[in-house]
C-alpha cells in the first residue's frame, strides 16, 4: 500500500465491525456511558486483518512525511499493532541490519521498582518513536504512555489513534489538545464524526439509538453530531 486512502480505511473500519451500537448504554473504560462502541479486537485477533492494518498505519506515516525509528503500541490495547508495525517497518528500512532496529513492547502493569527501561518496557523503544493507540476517548492510556516514554527520555515523534471518538475530556480539552500540550503532534486515522453516520446508515439501529448518541455528543462531543 503506497498512499493512505481515507475512504478505503473508513470502509475497512465499517466492514470489519469495529463500530457498533448498544440498545442499552454501557460504561466505557473512561467511565462514561455510551450507546456506541469502537472495538478493534476483531482486527487485532486476525492475522490477515492485522497485517492489513499495519499497511494502513505505515501508509499514513508516509503521507505525513514522518520518519520514525520505532513504533510503540500503548499497552495493552495496541501492543500487537505496535510490535507488528515495527517489525514490518524495520524490514523495509534501507538500514535494516543486525542491531539496526529494536522490537519494543510495553508492560501492561509497570513494575514498582527498577530503571524506567525495565519498569515500563519489555524491550525499550529506541530513537524517534510513534506511539500507537487503538481508540482515544479521553486519552488517559495514551497520555500515561507518553509520560512513561518521556520519563525514559525516549523522543516521541507523534501519537496516532486508529479512531478518535471526538469527545472532550473532563477538563474541557480534546484529546488532540491534551497530547499537543506535551509538544507532541496527535493524528487520528479515523474519526467518529465521519464514521458514525455511515455506521448508522449501514446498521440502522433505530431512532432511539440515534437520539441517545446525539445527546452524548451534545454533552461530551468536540462538535455536535446529527445522525437522523
Amino acid at each position: 500500500m503506497g498512499v493512505f486512502n481515507q475512504e478505503q480505511f473508513d470502509a475497512f473500519v465499517l466492514d470489519n465491525e469495529v463500530i457498533g451500537f448498544f440498545k442499552e448504554p454501557i460504561k466505557l473504560k473512561s467511565g462514561r456511558m455510551s450507546n456506541w462502541y469502537v472495538n478493534w479486537r476483531n482486527v487485532a485477533e486476525d492475522v490477515f486483518l492485522l497485517d492489513q492494518l499495519t499497511e494502513y498505519v505505515t501508509a499514513f506515516t508516509r503521507n505525513l512525511r514522518l520518519e520514525p525509528d520505532c513504533f510503540y503500541g500503548v499497552p495493552e490495547g495496541a501492543t500487537k499493532l505496535g510490535v507488528l508495525t515495527q517489525y514490518k517497518w524495520a524490514k523495509k528500512s534501507s538500514s535494516y541490519a543486525p542491531h539496526s532496529h529494536v522490537l519494543p513492547m510495553g508492560r501492561g502493569k509497570p513494575k514498582d521498582h527498577g530503571a524506567p527501561k525495565d519498569k515500563y518496557f519489555v524491550g525499550e523503544p529506541r530513537g524517534k518513536t510513534i506511539v500507537l493507540e487503538d481508540v482515544t476517548t479521553t486519552g488517559g492510556s495514551l497520555l500515561t504512555t507518553i509520560n512513561s516514554l518521556k520519563e525514559a527520555e525516549i523522543p516521541i515523534l507523534a501519537a496516532f489513534g486508529l479512531t478518535n471518538r471526538m469527545e472532550l475530556r473532563d477538563d474541557g480539552q480534546s484529546v488532540q489538545a491534551a497530547v499537543e500540550s506535551k509538544n507532541i503532534q496527535y493524528y487520528a486515522l479515523s474519526s467518529a464524526i465521519q464514521l458514525l453516520p455511515e455506521a448508522y446508515r449501514k446498521l440502522n439501529p433505530g431512532e432511539q439509538i440515534a437520539r441517545a448518541i446525539e445527546e452524548e455528543f451534545e454533552k461530551y462531543g468536540v462538535e455536535q453530531l446529527k445522525l437522523r
